[in-house]
């Protein structure tokens, strides 16, 4: 490997564009002296009067003349000098111009620097279940979080939300959401741009919702502001919101999530209290009770047909008849898109078949009223199919004592 392809700037070179540059430098304090459409940009950093200027440089636009590459190396290497930035910290400074960056920071003992993988992997499937349910109130607050969400929603998680690097000095999750390109190479009054909401590009939409939805969060685990469980989507709440916050909360260890927002440069500033919100650990019930009030608004009694696993089985004690002895199972199934444990009770041969289904690792189909309550999913009258199993096992009415 040659010392050409280890350079951080050659790297950063190869990610940006001269469009991006040219935004970072038009939101800053830098001055375009002269321009030559689709050829180059001359900029300066001015100083006070009567001093030389703190910076100049040429920055390249025509992006086929083969020189194009060192001349683009060139001026983001001047830039970093200029302003005693490493590639890493320049990166996310023209990256921020385009992009609202959104960090997640595990507050926790570390002493080496990491975290357990399960652990890793648990609070990114997080973050994604975070932003999905931020970009589909965005594109239409009054959406259940169920079945099928808008097009745009899947765009915004596909093409413009990544994983960033992380920040220097600790270990924390730097989300990326890029605006898109600007119109123009060099912009004009942000505010012009954008004349109503509808016109701000999805992907900023989708981070003010976020954080309206992280403010609210933390309101209301300090028992504030159950006027946001009126009008959940208005600010920004969802139950799969709150219980992506009660997943990353979870691990013993974990002293507080520091979640904080950097707003794009090129655009207006949004409209939230709060850019920075900490979550202690100890908020961890409390967000269990404010999933299971919004759980029980989007998530109203319905009659369910539920295929699963036979994961636990309880006997009830009290039951005085033998004929009708039973008990609770509870049974690993998906409950609108998500594998969810729900608490089945059954009596007489419906508990038998729960028992051999168990025994068999074989699946069980019971249907009934689906319920959340008690922070736990519940299917109430629940009438066991044993087709299936009758197939695997015999024909009779009722399978023999287990």
């Amino acid at each position: 490997m040659t010392s050409f392809t280890l350079d951080p700037y050659r790297e950063i070179a190869s990610t940006l564009s001269p469009s991006a540059v040219s935004q970072y430098l038009a939101t800053g304090d830098w001055e375009l002296e002269s321009r030559r459409d689709h050829m180059c940009e001359v900029w300066r950093l001015p100083a006070p009067a009567g001093q030389r200027p703190r910076g100049r440089i040429m920055l390249p636009l025509a992006t086929d003349y083969d020189d194009f590459p060192q001349r683009f190396y060139d001026a983001l290497h001047a830039l970093g000098r200029v302003n005693g930035w490493d590639a890493t910290e320049l990166l996310q400074h023209i990256i921020a111009t385009r992009a609202d960056l959104f960090y997640v920071r595990l507050d926790q003992p570390m002493p080496d620097g990491t975290i357990p993988f399960r652990q890793a992997e648990e609070t990114i499937e997080a973050i994604y279940r975070l932003l999905r349910s931020a970009a589909t109130t965005a594109a239409d607050p009054d959406h259940s979080h169920r079945g099928r969400r808008p097009s745009k929603v899947t765009d915004f998680l596909d093409e413009d939300v990544r994983l960033g690097h992380t920040k220097r000095g600790s270990f924390v999750f730097t989300v990326v959401a890029r605006l898109g390109d600007p119109s123009s190479t060099v912009p004009t009054a942000a505010v012009d741009q954008r004349e109503n909401d509808a016109a701000r590009p999805f992907a900023r939409q989708v981070m003010e919702t976020l954080a309206k939805g992280l403010n609210a969060t933390a309101s209301l685990t300090r028992g504030e502001g159950d006027d946001a469980l009126q009008e959940p989507g208005r600010w920004g709440l969802s139950a799969d919101l709150v219980e992506s916050l009660e997943q990353m909360a979870e691990p013993e260890g974990l002293r507080a999530l520091d979640l904080s927002f950097e707003w794009a440069a090129a655009e207006p500033q949004p409209d939230v209290v709060s850019s920075r919100i900490i979550l202690d650990h100890s908020a961890a019930p409390m967000l269990a009770r404010v999933k299971e009030r919004l759980t029980r608004q989007e998530e109203p009694p319905s009659q369910q047909t539920l295929i699963g696993a036979v994961r636990a089985l309880s006997r009830e004690d009290s039951v005085a008849d033998e004929e009708d002895e039973g008990g609770t199972i509870v049974l690993h199934a998906e409950v609108n898109g998500r594998m969810r444990k729900v608490q089945v009770p059954l009596a007489g041969p419906d508990y038998d078949w729960a028992i051999i289904a168990h025994r068999a690792k074989q699946p069980l189909t019971v249907s009934g009223e689906l319920t959340f309550e008690r922070r736990s999913w519940r299917l109430g009258n629940p009438e066991v199919d044993s087709r299936f199993l009758r197939q695997q096992f015999g024909e009779g009415d009722r399978p023999g004592p287990p």
